[in-house]
């Protein structure tokens, strides 16, 4: 299936029963609605909200919002990279302890967690790689120079990012399932858990509310969107890709969704511009560069951290190599691609709304 848009694309995915959505400066703010109930949370430097349609009591709805932030919370400290956390062995706790000859003890989580990474590496040809850090740093760094002084933006070097490559090899990811212990050989290499972190932290909600009877359920953990159940007229939701260009149609496509993950990524949120050009956050670990595929690349499967990290990989790949990527998962996964001449390709299972 192929389709053709004219206008410029976003694929943002907004749950369009979840309206308007507030903003939140702190941790949480309650946001109820006319139609079920809302709260809004930022975690991962990001506003998320978990959206109960139909009917709940008050009692049952504030035991998942005490469940949601508290797995948010939990997974924003143990993914973070910037930041120490009493009680906490996190990635940064990893990164800071590597190439110093002693293993770091870790929560079984944690080490699941980066068992499911490696096996990802494999499972996308090495699109999605979390010992990225050392490269990824350096964009990080350019980005936020050129937010600082936008006159003076400019790009990492060659020779700099080509020194970080020599530092992300999975392999120097050690880990002891036994020993409970993670270790990262290499003194500068580092993780970066971005393009998984979140997909994997909104699919254990998911699991978790499942288990306390949760229905009628959209989370959507900035911008990582897993439901529960249908909606409660027992139809699928309804999901749009909305249009970046402003002077264009406010949704360039809408499409359903049944109980399942969905997630995008793209290019037009997290950038900066040099002499012109944007350069966008997803770096492709071929080419050093922001990926130039597509504008972006939207997943649809049943588990929101496979959908996280496969929406990375496939910006990472042409249409093709993706289609031949696809193959290596044996479970259903539908995709949307949106190229930099704002066409759309699709799998055949996508349920568009016309």
């Amino acid at each position: 299936m192929k389709r053709f848009i004219s206008s410029i694309l976003c694929a943002v995915l907004i749950i369009t029963a979840l309206l308007s959505l507030s903003s939140c400066n702190g941790e949480k703010s309650k946001t109820y609605k006319t139609r079920g109930k809302t709260i809004s949370y930022v975690y991962f430097n990001t506003e998320s909200t978990l959206t109960v349609l139909g009917e709940v009591s008050d009692e049952d709805f504030n035991s998942y919002v005490s469940e949601a932030e508290s797995l948010l919370s939990y997974y924003h400290k143990l993914f973070d990279i910037y930041y120490d956390y009493s009680g906490v062995t996190n990635i940064r706790k990893i990164n800071q302890g590597a190439g110093n000859g002693t293993p770091i003890r870790v929560d079984a989580e944690l080490l699941s967690f980066l068992e499911y990474c490696k096996e990802l590496f494999t499972l996308t040809d090495g699109k999605t790689n979390v010992m990225m850090g050392a490269v990824l740093k350096i964009w990080h760094n350019a980005r936020e120079n050129a937010a600082d002084n936008p006159e003076a933006a400019a790009l990492p070097s060659e020779e700099e990012l080509k020194a970080a490559e020599a530092h992300t090899l999975i392999d120097s990811l050690v880990i002891d399932r036994e020993a409970g212990t993670v270790y990262i050989s290499d003194p500068s290499a580092s993780l970066d858990v971005g393009a998984i972190g979140k997909g994997y932290a909104t699919e254990r909600l998911y699991e978790r509310l499942c288990e306390m009877g949760a229905n009628h359920v959209a989370l959507n953990i900035g911008g990582n969107i897993r439901t529960i159940g249908l909606d409660p007229n027992g139809e699928k939701w309804q999901t749009n890709l909305t249009n970046p260009d402003k002077s264009s149609a406010e949704f360039a496509a809408k499409f359903k969704l049944g109980q399942t993950a969905c997630v995008t990524s793209g290019n037009y949120e997290r950038y900066f511009a040099v002499d012109g050009v944007n350069y966008h956050h997803i770096i492709d670990p071929d080419t050093l560069m922001p990926a130039r595929y597509f504008s972006s690349v939207t997943v649809i499967t049943e588990d929101s951290a496979l959908a996280d990290a496969l929406s990375t990989a496939l910006f990472c790949v042409s249409y093709s190599e993706g289609i031949a990527l696809l193959k290596n998962f044996s479970q259903p996964i539908e995709v949307i691609w949106i190229d930099n001449d704002f066409n759309i390709a699709s799998t055949s299972g996508v349920e568009f709304v016309e």
